[in-house]
């Protein structure tokens, strides 16, 4: 196209139109009058970011295994099975290692909690509906995927479905401004509802104003009606500071998420929820601390004998005794430098007595 007035103004009108559609998709949330036009976008598109990403990555089609899971609780064994066979077929490539050791830490996460599980792959980062922290994930409708379905990894909660085509989903990761979870506090059961804050830890404020929380507390899901959009139990993170309440009504404590937000690749979308809450049950295991080790020092005697004794350096003895140095013999007594001998007595010394020095 030539650069010509009609086609600057035509670019400007395009942008301009382009922020009009994202500010109206802000302000409608999750009941946008664009809402519609995205789905048949994912429609559209999601077939060819799913080819995409088949053909970039060889791991793809084995992974797919995967996805037969979730019908019943009986079958996140079968899906240990067919990672055991990906894992035998991947040989010992560093990086497909890698993913099978986190696609072994997910399985065995859903199996602690009892949730049924589709695996998936993250295959695009921020879909076009404005400035939210999305993914696009390798699954849809197709693979029984629903919106407001909870999304997980080997970490914790990685966020909630937004958007499904037949093919591929849209996840809103956890650390939205616009993502709100309930939460329980390990042991106290403290609720609270946490707030993504983009890179920063995610904001906390809990119910109970005069709650007792302290750095290292963890948090997982409360859970949701029917556990939709959030089942209960998914690790959510571990508080890191604690803002004082000053009166007020509720508590806001600052939360390091368990999940990297930035380093996604695999996850699992929850399609069957736990028939009872797993409580705790799914948080990692806290790390023993480090044995102290104590050191005991036992000074050395010095050089000559007993540091304490009667002997050469403190006893009657050479040095403090009656003996060479202090005592009555060669250097104190009185013997030969300090008596009545040769140097200091009636002899023939040259001390300090009435002999020949004197």
């Amino acid at each position: 196209m030539r650069d010509t007035r009609e086609s600057r103004l035509l670019l400007v009108l395009l942008i301009a139109v382009a922020f009009a559609l994202i500010t109206v998709d802000i302000r409608g949330g999750e009941d946008s009058p664009v809402d519609g036009a995205r789905r048949a976008a994912a429609t559209a598109l999601g077939p060819v970011e799913k080819g995409v990403a088949t053909a970039v990555d060889p791991i793809g089609n084995a992974i797919g295994a995967v996805r037969k899971s979730g019908e019943t609780h009986d079958q996140v064994k079968a899906l240990e099975r067919d990672n055991q066979e990906l894992r035998l077929r991947l040989g010992s490539d560093d990086r497909n290692q890698s993913r099978v050791r986190e696609l072994d830490g997910m399985l065995k996460k859903a199996g602690a909690g009892q949730y049924g599980i589709k695996g998936a792959e993250v295959i695009a980062i921020g879909a076009a509906q404005g400035f939210s922290w999305t993914v696009t994930i390798d699954v849809g409708s197709n693979d029984g995927i629903q919106r407001d379905m909870t999304v997980l990894n080997t970490d914790g909660l990685v966020g909630r479905v937004t958007t499904v085509g037949p093919d591929t989903a849209t996840v809103l990761l956890a650390n939205d401004p616009k993502f709100t979870v309930g939460t329980r506090m390990e042991k106290t059961n403290e609720l609270g509802f946490a707030n993504g804050q983009g890179d920063r830890p995610l904001s906390v404020q809990f119910l109970n104003g005069k709650a007792k929380v302290k750095p290292g507390d963890r948090l997982v899901t409360f859970g949701s009606r029917a556990a939709k959009p959030f089942v209960p139990g998914v690790p959510v993170g571990e508080v890191i500071r604690v803002d004082p309440s000053g009166g007020d009504l509720t508590r806001t404590v600052y939360v390091r998420p368990y999940v990297g937000f930035t380093r996604l690749d695999l996850v699992g979308v929850v399609v069957q929820a736990p028939r009872t809450d797993p409580r705790d049950t799914v948080l990692p295991s806290k790390p023993k601390p480090a044995p102290t080790v104590t050191v005991t020092v036992t000074p050395s005697p010095p050089a000559g004998g007993d540091p304490d004794g009667n002997a050469a350096n403190n006893g009657n003895a050479a040095n403090n005794g009656n003996a060479a140095n202090n005592g009555n013999g060669a250097n104190n007594g009185n013997a030969a430098n300090n008596g009545n001998a040769a140097n200091n007595g009636n002899g023939n010394g040259n001390g300090d007595g009435n002999a020949a020095g004197q």
